[in-house]
């Protein structure tokens, strides 16, 4: 798990792309003091393991998955990137959950200025995700915690403070980058009890029948959820 709270910039050196696989080696001072060998590490957000290290460089694997549903398929070497090592048990908790798991990608429609805050207005390329994407609730944007500011049926706003882009790389990033997004997990636990339709439900003499049709409102109200 992690917080959202980028801790450095790091740059990538190698790729080695076979068919959808893809191994990555990217350089970094600060996240390595401590790292091993099957340690996660966020990279743009995405949760991926340490395969091998070496003097400030490290390499992680893509499975085909990941290829599909992030844009680390469209990096090359000399691209900076957000790294995030995993949240210690008695570490502060300073953004949101983040899981590292990307739910798909997005555009970037624009970033402009705002006093002292720079707005990025995003598209995600998957309409759905904006079922997930609240005013004032969180998003996480290429590992970045982020607050929502605005949201309607096909976009989002976030804005950013003069430190948050000088420690991340979203300082390059501009209308047009694809961005790798990922909704608060907490929304998206709610919506699938919320529609979830069992293949069958069974009961003891001493429950309550499970809903025929599924976790509803009415049905967590009828249990006492609510």
């Amino acid at each position: 798990m992690f917080t959202g709270l980028i801790e450095e910039i790091g740059t990538l050196k190698r790729t080695y792309k076979r068919g959808e696989a893809m191994v990555l080696s990217i350089e970094a001072l600060r996240i390595l003091t401590d790292a091993a060998i099957g340690d996660s590490i966020a990279i743009n957000g995405v949760c991926l393991t340490v395969t091998e290290m070496g003097s400030n460089v490290f390499t992680v694997d893509v499975t085909p998955q990941t290829f599909r549903h992030t844009n680390l398929k469209d990096m090359r070497p000399g691209e900076r990137v957000n790294l995030e090592r995993a949240m210690q048990a008695g570490g502060r908790f300073g953004g949101h959950i983040v899981q590292g798991h990307a739910d798909g990608t997005g555009a970037i429609v624009s970033r402009e200025n705002e006093d002292n805050a720079v707005v990025y207005t995003i598209r995600p390329h998957d309409p759905a995700l904006m079922r997930y994407v609240i005013p004032q609730g969180s998003v996480t944007l290429d590992g970045i915690s982020l607050t929502v500011v605005r949201a309607d049926h096909n976009s989002f706003s976030v804005s950013i403070i003069p430190h948050t882009l000088r420690e991340t790389a979203l300082q390059w990033k501009q209308a047009g980058s694809v961005i790798n997004i990922e909704c608060d997990v907490l929304g998206k636990y709610v919506d699938h009890l919320l529609h979830f339709k069992g293949a069958g439900d069974t009961q003891d003499a001493d429950s309550k029948p499970a809903a025929k049709n599924g976790i509803t409102a009415a049905f967590l109200a009828e249990n006492g959820f609510f």
